[in-house]
């Protein structure tokens, strides 16, 4: 079969003014810079191929990505240069090792780009993907980052870092009372745009960039978040990674933690127990739990208590259980720790917990802690977890024979999910409606009111 020419990399090559023999040593020096041996002996044979048609093996692409992308002094992509999706939409495999830079491109153009993100958003979570790197590799991603070259003359000042968690601030308010899919695309943009132009800057000080790049890691830990609970799974699970590894590069260990435990969150929710207690495990470990405020301490603490449950270690998650709700006890109520964007209190924790009771099969706790969370959560500035928090609750009620308290309970989801739009908040409408079907009968004219409630809030607009 004949290879279809690259014009896409010939054009970038062209571009940059060099020949093809000075391609190949600009990148033979990017290659050893990163330790890529295998691309030692790269010549003009090898970019003339690679024009031609021939796809470059091992880390040849984001070797040759970087090495665009210091001559052209802007983010060159796998896609800019023809060489995108041979391995089809789910994580790569050198996830971990891919420039951070060109990593939020590629996710930018996939959030944007219509048939891409159709491609990634029909794919399946990939548990495979989930693996985390090796202990050096966490070492060493701030020094990297520390090394990369600005790739802008642009200087990167406090102002910067303001409006990256000014943004991030919005964007998770939004995402609190209306649900993930409402303004996931807006912030994929930013973060595509404004945000990368700001990690390729110049910066004044080793503090300064970690402090932008902590900053970044948060915006894309909420594009993780959102997708999660638009449903879109395996562009969260990316947005997740990338959030971990710029957390890894700003040395903000707290804030790696609460990304992992973001990803055993949803590692465990898609039916990966095994996953979701590995994830939930690196979240607790060493200084991503000892550097971490109280508050953010109860919260990956009492999610590695719902991993342990659903791997089927009851002990330990009681005793994981515990340990949460001494840590939020320590918190300092008077100001909002740890400092950034991040919510967390009773409500929130009294939600974990009797997921956790769940698992472990006590239905009676489980309720009682589903009612302390509804009690005790803000409404207003929490709607979208407050309905899934009653829509679970009414579940377990429904388990437990309590129908009528189950139906009121329900009522009251459907009433909160005005205006959210969110995966999460749909798929308890669905299970809703499962566990009601072979009890209609009892629930007489209640039952079926409620049902045709749920079929409507299920039904397509337009």
């Amino acid at each position: 079969m004949a290879r279809t020419r690259n014009t896409l990399l010939a054009a970038l090559i062209q571009e940059t003014g060099w020949s093809q023999p000075q391609a190949a040593a600009h990148v033979v020096r990017v290659a050893a810079e990163a330790g890529a041996d295998e691309l030692a002996a790269v010549t003009r044979s090898h970019i003339a191929m690679w024009i031609s048609g021939t796809r470059p093996s091992g880390r040849a692409v984001p070797i040759v990505c970087e090495t665009l992308s210091r001559k052209l002094g802007r983010v060159v992509t796998p896609a800019d240069i023809g060489l995108d999706g041979a391995d089809g939409p789910g994580p790569d495999a050198d996830a971990w090792e891919t420039d951070t830079l060109t990593a939020i491109t590629s996710l930018g153009g996939t959030a944007m780009d219509p048939a891409r993100r159709k491609l990634l958003a029909t794919s399946a979570y990939s548990a495979a993907a989930a693996a985390l790197p090796a202990a050096a590799w966490w070492d060493n991603a701030p020094r990297a980052a520390q090394a990369r070259r600005p790739l802008s003359r642009e200087d990167i000042t406090p102002a910067h870092v303001d409006a990256v968690r000014e943004t991030a601030g919005f964007f998770s308010r939004r995402d609190q009372r209306l649900g993930g899919r409402a303004g996931r695309a807006a912030l994929a943009a930013y973060l595509h745009s404004d945000v990368t132009d700001y990690l390729g800057g110049r910066f004044t000080s080793e503090p300064l960039r970690r402090e932008l790049t902590s900053a970044a890691s948060e915006l894309a830990y909420l594009a993780g978040w959102m997708g999660f609970d638009g449903g879109e799974h395996a562009l969260a699970q990316r947005y997740f990674t990338l959030a971990v590894r710029l957390a890894a590069e700003a040395d903000d260990a707290p804030l790696a933690g609460h990304t992992l435990r973001a990803m055993a969150h949803q590692a465990i929710d898609l039916g990966h127990p095994a996953q979701g207690l590995q994830l939930a495990e690196a979240s607790v470990a060493h200084r991503r739990y000892t550097l971490a405020h109280p508050r953010e301490k109860a919260l990956i603490g009492v999610v590695h208590a719902k991993a342990l449950a659903a791997a089927g270690y009851k002990k330990p998650a009681l005793a994981a259980l515990v340990r949460a709700e001494n840590d939020l006890g320590h918190a300092d109520t008077t100001r909002d720790e740890p400092g950034r964007v991040f919510f967390f209190g009773e409500a929130s924790l009294a939600h974990e917990t009797a997921c956790t009771l769940r698992t472990l099969g006590d239905l009676t706790g489980a309720e009682k802690e589903f009612r302390r969370s509804v009690r005790t959560r803000r409404v207003q500035q929490h709607a979208r977890t407050h309905a899934l928090t009653l829509g679970y609750l009414g579940a377990v009620q429904a388990r437990r024979g309590h129908l009528d308290a189950a139906i009121t309970t329900w009522n009251q989801a459907l009433d909160t999910m005005t205006g959210i739009q969110s995966g999460r908040a749909r798929d308890t409408v669905v299970q809703m409606r499962r566990a009601l079907s072979p009890l209609r009968g009892r629930g007489g004219a209640a039952a079926t009111a409620l049902d045709d409630r749920a079929r409507q809030i299920l039904r397509p607009v337009g």
